[in-house]
């Protein structure tokens, strides 16, 4: 899931690109997006105006870059060989243009940021509220994913930063920001919420909601650490969810406290008898390389 947030990204683009530059990117986004709409949505062109900026490439270059059917479109042969080229000039020109904001003084760029829902739900909205305060002209591209995921957007470079269980791969730079404690969720009436601590193995009794998606799931690792199989009845990535299956009475489950954040649910959150954290860390390709608006945004996440 992609979320925008920009105060003109439009205006901010007709300044500051070329109109080749221009339509490279618009090529990168159709590609990555697989549909001219969504690469229209992202960089606030109408579909039209997308898909003739792609149509005058292949006119001055004399290849056909983009293979369309009602399914969507993908490269064609040509168009995957020049694909490559095409991101290295728009790498550079991005670098360009982060030596010109920093000569502006921050006055325009875009930070990208790789999420989880609960981050993106109680930390986010904080921190870009007083990072907008000082800089108001800056716009931010936020994806919603898993861990694995949001770890493959910045080793790809489609992200600059992005919030993770750590620890994560090792060339990334990491900072760690909040040990968050996994807790037994119950519904109101359930009998083990009388308990001080919950029992995991008590848990592996009674119908279990899991919370996993993608190949770093901490839930299932509690499990494994104590020798023991719950009898998973659902699983998905939406914590939400979860939530209203347990109000519901359909089985218990475990969560990050992070996202227990005002909920409107009729839960009931408790510490396991078997201590559980996430270890929740800010990582990036490389800092100092990074553009001057992820580096003052990185400071402001840490005084979140």
């Amino acid at each position: 899931m992609v979320i925008m947030i920009k105060s003109n990204i439009k205006g901010a683009i007709t300044k500051i690109m070329d109109t080749n530059i221009q339509k490279y990117l618009a090529l990168i986004k159709t590609v990555e997006y697989g549909s001219f709409t969504k690469a229209a949505e992202m960089l606030s062109y109408s579909q039209s105006g997308i898909s003739r900026m792609i149509n005058d490439l292949e006119k001055e270059w004399k290849v056909s870059l983009l293979e369309r059917s009602r399914l969507g479109v993908k490269p064609t042969s040509d168009g995957l060989k020049l694909l490559p080229h095409i991101k290295n000039l728009c790498g550079e020109y991005q670098k360009l243009q982060m030596q010109v904001d920093e000569l502006n003084g921050l006055q325009l760029g875009l930070i990208r940021i790789g999420t989880f829902s609960s981050v993106a739900t109680h930390w986010l909205p904080n921190i870009i509220s007083e990072f907008q305060k000082d800089y108001p002209n800056i716009d931010y591209e936020l994806l919603l994913g898993d861990y694995t995921e949001i770890e493959e957007w910045i080793a790809d470079g489609r992200v600059d930063c992005g919030f993770l269980r750590l620890p994560t791969r090792r060339e990334f730079e990491t900072i760690f920001l909040e040990q968050d404690a996994l807790l037994a969720i119950l519904p109101e009436n359930h009998p083990l919420a009388e308990c001080e601590k919950v029992p995991v193995k008590a848990i592996c009794s009674e119908p279990f909601m899991l919370l996993e998606k993608g190949a770093k799931a901490e839930i299932s690792e509690i499990f494994e650490h104590c020798n023991l199989t719950p009898k998973v009845r659902f699983t998905t990535w939406d914590d939400y969810a979860i939530m209203s299956m347990v109000e519901s009475g359909l089985g218990i489950s475990i969560l990050p406290k992070l996202i227990l954040k005002r909920v409107p649910y009729k839960i009931v959150a408790k510490e396991l008898d078997v201590p559980a954290f996430r270890d929740i860390g800010l990582a990036l390709r490389d800092r100092k390389t990074a553009s001057l608006a992820v580096k003052r945004f990185i400071e402001y996440i840490r005084y979140r």
